[in-house]
C-alpha cells in the first residue's frame, strides 16, 4: 500500500503555484508567492530584511528593551567603558549609550517613514505627469527636475534647515524636498513606454478621462520600480538625517538621534571611542540591511530580470 504525501501545505503550495488560477485573488497570492520563493534564495537579502524587521522591533519595544531612561543622566559614571552594567558604555554625561541607541531607532524609523511616505509619492505624481502629457508640461517639470538633481542632496538639504531652523521635523521636510526627482524620473520613464500601449489606447476609446487613465493604469505600473528604488535610498537618508544631527541642524539634545550622538563623542574618540563607535556601528549596520533587502527586492520586481 503506497503511503498518501499530502499535507496541508503541499495542498496550498499547489493552489498557490498552479499555472490556471481561479479568481484573481488566486493569482495575486501567487505571484506575491513567487516573489517570496525567489526572494528567500538569496541570504544576503534575507539578512537585510532582518535587519529592517529588528529595526522595527526595537523601535516599537524600545521602553521594554532599554535597560536605563535614554535620559537619565549619571555624573559618577561618565564615560564608562562597556560593561556588565552598561553593555555599550557610558557618555559624557553618564547616560547609557545602548539605551539612547533603542530609543534612537524611533527617530530612525519615523525619518525613514516620513520621508517614503512623501518623496516617492511626490516623485510618481510629477513623473506620471510629466510623461504622460509630454509637450510644455513634460519641458516644465523635468527642467525642474534636473535643477534639484543639479544640486548636491546633503547641502540643499542644509539649505533648507537653514531656512527652517534646525529640529526634527524640519529635518525631515528637508530631506523629503530633496530626495523626490529621482523618483520623478524614473516615473517618467515607466509612463513613457506605456502611455501608447494598446490597453491605454482602449481606456481612451471607452472615455476614461486622463486622470482615472493615470490613477488606475499607468501608476499601479510604476509602483514596483518606485519600492526598489525606495528601499535602497533609504540608507542614504538615513546618512543624510545623521549628517544633519551631527551638524547640529537635525535633533536636538537631549534627543537620542544617532547622528548627534557620534557628534557629541567626537571629542573623545581617540581615548574613549564607544561614545561616537557605537551609533555609528547602528547607523552602519542599518543603511546596510537597507541596501540588501533592495537589492534583493530589485532581482524580485524587475521585469527585467532572468
Amino acid at each position: 500500500m503506497t503511503a498518501r504525501t499530502d499535507t496541508p501545505s503541499a495542498g496550498w503550495r499547489d493552489w498557490l503555484t498552479t499555472d490556471t488560477p481561479q479568481s484573481r485573488a488566486q493569482a495575486r497570492l501567487g505571484r506575491a508567492w513567487a516573489g517570496w520563493t525567489a526572494f528567500r534564495r538569496n541570504r544576503l537579502a534575507v539578512a537585510g530584511l532582518l535587519i529592517v524587521l529588528a529595526l522595527v522591533v526595537v523601535a516599537a519595544l524600545a521602553p521594554v528593551l532599554a535597560p536605563y531612561h535614554p535620559y537619565a543622566q549619571d555624573l559618577n559614571g561618565r564615560l564608562l567603558p562597556p560593561s556588565a552594567a552598561h553593555w555599550l558604555g557610558t557618555d559624557a554625561f553618564g547616560r547609557d549609550i545602548l539605551s539612547r541607541l533603542i530609543h534612537g531607532a524611533r527617530l530612525t524609523l519615523m525619518i525613514v517613514a516620513l520621508v517614503a511616505a512623501t518623496a516617492p509619492l511626490a516623485g510618481l505624481v510629477i513623473g506620471t505627469a510629466a510623461g504622460y502629457f509630454g509637450g510644455w508640461v513634460d519641458t516644465v517639470l523635468m527642467r525642474i527636475t534636473d535643477i534639484a538633481l543639479a544640486f548636491p542632496k546633503l547641502i540643499l538639504a542644509l539649505a533648507f534647515v537653514a531656512a527652517l531652523g534646525p529640529g526634527i521635523e524640519n529635518a525631515v521636510i528637508a530631506i523629503a524636498i530633496t530626495s523626490w526627482p529621482p523618483y520623478a524620473r524614473i516615473a517618467r520613464a515607466e509612463t513613457l513606454t506605456v502611455r501608447r500601449s494598446d490597453f491605454i489606447s482602449a481606456a481612451r476609446l471607452q472615455g476614461a478621462s486622463s486622470l482615472r487613465i493615470i490613477l488606475g493604469h499607468i501608476m499601479p505600473l510604476c509602483i514596483a520600480s518606485l519600492i526598489v528604488r525606495t528601499t535602497l535610498d533609504m540608507a542614504g537618508v538615513i546618512l543624510t538625517a545623521a549628517g544633519l544631527g551631527f551638524l547640529g541642524l537635525g535633533a536636538q539634545p537631549p534627543l537620542p538621534e544617532w547622528g548627534a550622538m557620534i557628534a557629541s563623542g567626537r571629542q573623545y574618540v581617540l581615548e574613549q571611542w564607544w561614545v561616537a563607535a557605537m551609533p555609528g556601528l547602528a547607523i552602519f549596520i542599518v543603511s546596510l540591511g537597507f541596501n540588501l533587502l533592495g537589492d534583493g527586492l530589485r532581482d524580485v520586481l524587475d521585469p527585467k530580470g532572468d
